[in-house]
């Protein structure tokens, strides 16, 4: 048994999937606000000031906070089946297809939400480890139903799978946040080369 964790946006994707879906979903009126809201915490993330994990923490509560849960899910599913087939590299779906074909598990493990990529996966055929949503009476109220899976992602893939049974283990990702994911592997992808 062999396992391939696929990390999605910029790897499996040539674009941040999440910066878009947050854009196609927020309000008109939040666009209008998003760079004095928004603008300063991303200055600061491209100067690495901060960390991706905290400007997803915040431009997912100016987001989500108080938006029905129903309504941002059903635009996850449109985003899922109009934007995400003309983000992905071929070159990456033919990989994993190559995975799949060896009949390796193949999971996205992704900092991304569940909304849209459940549906993506699900019609891939591969399993997933990605961000949910915390909801409350309808409504969502801006945080992640868990901590953010970003900086975790080494973590959680050792608590859903028992890493000792695969024979080998094949990582691809881009981002300083992979790298924990990239170490548990035996054959580690890194912006699409093969790291020694």
């Amino acid at each position: 048994m062999e396992l391939a964790l696929f990390d999605f946006d910029n790897t499996i994707t040539d674009c941040d999937t999440y910066a878009r879906f947050l854009r196609r979903v927020a309000t008109p009126e939040q666009l209008a606000h998003a760079w004095w809201k928004v603008g300063p915490w991303l200055l600061a993330y491209r100067l690495k000031l901060i960390s991706a994990e905290r400007i997803r923490a915040r431009v997912t509560w100016l987001v989500m906070r108080g938006r029905h849960g129903d309504d941002i899910a059903a635009q996850a599913v449109g985003f899922a089946r109009e934007v995400l087939p003309g983000v992905v590299h071929p070159k990456m779906l033919e990989q994993i297809r190559w995975h799949q074909q060896q009949r390796h598990t193949v999971v996205v493990v992704s900092g991304s939400l569940d909304l849209y990529l459940r549906p993506w996966c699900e019609s891939m055929g591969v399993e997933m480890l990605c961000n949910r949503l915390e909801g409350k009476d309808g409504r969502l109220t801006g945080r992640y139903a868990d901590s953010d899976l970003g900086p975790r992602k080494a973590e959680r893939i050792r608590s859903r799978y028992d890493l000792s049974r695969y024979l080998r283990i094949h990582a691809y990702g881009d981002s300083r946040e992979d790298r924990p994911m990239l170490a548990l592997a035996h054959e580690r992808w890194y912006r699409g080369k093969l790291l020694k």
